[in-house]
C-alpha cells in the first residue's frame, strides 16, 4: 500500500501531463420516492437530490485544490426512472425528466443520469413509456442522460427493444435537429450494462447499490502518451510488451490517485466510496487524445491496420494496472474511443484512415463500444438498430460491456461536420456502407437467445 506521501509525489509528477479526476459521481437512490402522485413523486426526487448533493461541487473543488489535481464534472447518477416511475404514462416522465434537470441544476451537477430503462430480456409498461418519453425529454432538458440496456449475455439480445431504439434515435435527433441531433449525444444503447459507471451517459444507479455512494472517473490520456514517449526516447529498443509494462505501471498510480480524492470526497459528504473508473476518457483538447496513444505506439493513426490490436494491448495494460492499484474498481475501466470527443480520432475519421467498420472491429476490445459516431441524417430507424445489434453482438458474445451512442445529423451528408461544443466536440459525419440493406432482418424481431457462455453456473 503507497503512502499518502508517495501519491501525492506522484501526483506532481504527473500534474503538467492532463491528469484529472474526469467526474466524481454521486449515485442516489430513488426507490423512497416512489409514488403513485406524479407531482408528489416529482417532489420527492427533488428534495432527496437537492439535500444529498448540495455540497458534492464544493466539496470536489475543495479536495481538488487541496491535491492540486482538478475534477473536472460533477454529476448525479439516480435510480432507473423506468423503475421508480413504473406508474407513470409518456407525457408524466417527460415532466420527472425536467424535475431531475431542475435538481441537476440547483445543485450545479454537469449532468444527471438514471433516464433509464433496462429490457434485455422484455419492456413493462414502464419501460415502454420511458422509452417513448426519451425524445422529447432530452430536447426539453440541458443535463438529463437516457440510457437503455436492450441485451446481456445472461438474456441475449432483445431485437423489439433494438428496433424501438433505432427509431427513438431518429426521433431524438429530428427533435434537437437545430442543435446537429445533440439529444442522441446524452443517449446510450448498452449490452451488459454495469451498475457503477460514473461516465456520462451511460450512469445510473443499480438497484443493488447502497443509498449514496460516490463513484470518480479518473482519465489520463495524456499521462499514458507522455509515459510512452518517455520510455521510448530513454530506450528506443523497447518492444511491445515492455510498453505495455509502461502503461500499466502509468494506470497503476493514475488509479491511485482517482481512489485518494474519491474516498476524501466521500468522507466530507457522508457517503460511502463505490469505485474508481479507470477509463481512458479523451477530450477535443490537445494533448489529452486516445488516438495519439496510437501514435506513440508507431502507428500511422488510429484506423489504420494493427489498430485493433494497439487498442487490445492499451485496455488490457490498463485494467491490471488499475486492478492491482485498488480493490475497488468499477464501472468501465479500459480506453474509449469516442469520435467526436477526441480531436485526433475525429481528425482520422476526416481523413478516411478510421471507417464505420473500422470501428466496430475495435469495439470488440475497448472499454465502450461506438461512441459519439456521427452518421448521415438520411440514416433509416432500420439501419441504425442493425448498427447496434451489430455491437450488442458483440459485448453479448464476449462477455463486456458495449454500447451505441449514434447521432444521425438531421439534413447533413457524409463528409460534412457536426458541431456540439464543449466536451462533446465536433466530428466529420461517418457514411455507412450498405446501410439500407438490413430492414427485412431488423423487422423480424423476437429475442436472440442467449449464448452458450451464458451456461456459467
Amino acid at each position: 500500500m503507497l503512502s499518502d506521501r508517495e501519491i501525492l509525489s506522484t501526483v506532481e509528477m504527473l500534474r503538467s501531463e492532463h491528469l484529472d479526476v474526469r467526474t466524481v459521481t454521486l449515485g442516489v437512490s430513488l426507490f423512497d420516492c416512489a409514488d403513485a402522485d406524479l407531482h408528489a413523486f416529482c417532489e420527492k426526487v427533488r428534495q432527496k437530490i437537492v439535500r444529498l448533493a448540495q455540497n458534492l461541487v464544493s466539496v470536489c473543488d475543495e479536495v481538488g485544490d487541496k491535491y492540486g489535481i482538478p475534477v473536472v464534472n460533477k454529476r448525479v447518477a439516480v435510480s432507473p426512472i423506468a423503475v421508480v416511475g413504473a406508474a407513470f404514462g409518456r407525457e408524466d416522465l417527460v415532466k420527472v425528466a425536467q424535475s431531475l434537470d431542475e435538481a441537476a441544476r440547483t445543485v450545479r451537477v454537469d449532468f444527471i443520469g438514471g433516464f433509464t430503462a433496462l429490457v434485455e430480456k422484455g419492456c413493462t409498461h414502464g419501460d415502454v413509456n420511458l422509452m417513448e418519453a426519451i425524445p422529447e425529454a432530452l430536447a426539453q432538458t440541458q443535463r438529463v442522460c437516457a440510457s437503455v440496456n436492450v441485451a446481456s449475455t445472461r438474456a441475449g439480445i432483445n431485437m423489439d427493444a433494438v428496433y424501438r431504439m433505432g427509431h427513438i434515435i431518429k426521433r431524438t435527433a429530428d427533435a434537437t435537429a437545430d442543435a446537429d441531433g445533440i439529444g442522441c449525444a446524452k443517449l446510450c444503447v448498452f449490452a451488459n450494462i454495469p451498475q457503477d459507471i460514473p461516465f456520462m451517459a451511460g450512469a445510473y444507479l443499480g438497484v443493488g447499490e447502497p443509498e449514496a455512494v460516490i463513484n470518480v472517473g479518473v482519465s489520463g490520456p495524456g499521462v499514458v502518451r507522455k509515459a510512452i514517449d518517455r520510455a521510448r526516447r530513454s530506450n528506443p529498443g523497447l518492444d511491445l510488451g515492455q510498453l505495455a509494462e509502461v502503461i500499466k505501471r502509468t494506470a497503476f498510480k493514475v488509479t491511485r490517485v482517482g481512489e485518494l480524492i474519491g474516498r476524501e470526497v466521500a468522507h466530507r459528504l457522508g457517503v460511502p466510496f463505490g469505485v474508481v473508473d479507470l477509463s481512458l476518457a479523451p477530450t477535443p483538447n490537445v494533448g489529452d487524445s486516445v488516438g495519439e496513444i496510437f501514435q506513440s505506439l508507431g502507428l500511422h493513426s488510429i484506423g489504420v491496420p494493427g489498430s485493433t490490436a494497439v487498442l487490445a494491448m492499451l485496455n488490457d495494460a490498463v485494467k491490471k494496472g488499475g486492478a492491482f492499484a485498488s480493490s475497488y474498481v468499477g464501472g468501465l475501466s479500459g480506453a474509449f474511443i469516442p469520435v467526436s470527443e477526441d480531436l485526433n480520432i475525429s481528425e482520422a475519421a476526416r481523413k478516411g484512415h478510421l471507417s464505420l467498420e473500422k470501428l466496430e472491429a475495435m469495439t470488440s476490445v475497448c472499454s465502450v463500444g461506438l461512441d459519439m459516431v456521427v452518421l448521415p441524417g438520411e440514416t433509416s430507424a432500420e439501419t441504425l438498430a442493425a448498427i447496434i445489434a451489430d455491437e450488442m453482438a458483440i459485448g453479448v458474445i464476449n462477455r463486456k460491456t458495449t454500447a451505441a451512442r449514434l447521432i444521425p445529423v438531421p439534413r447533413k451528408k457524409a463528409g460534412e461536420k457536426a458541431y456540439f461544443g464543449g466536451l462533446l466536440g465536433e466530428a466529420t459525419i461517418i457514411a455507412v456502407p450498405n446501410g439500407e440493406l438490413s430492414a427485412e432482418f431488423i423487422r423480424l424481431g423476437g429475442r436472440i437467445p442467449a449464448p452458450v457462455q451464458s451456461l456459467n453456473n
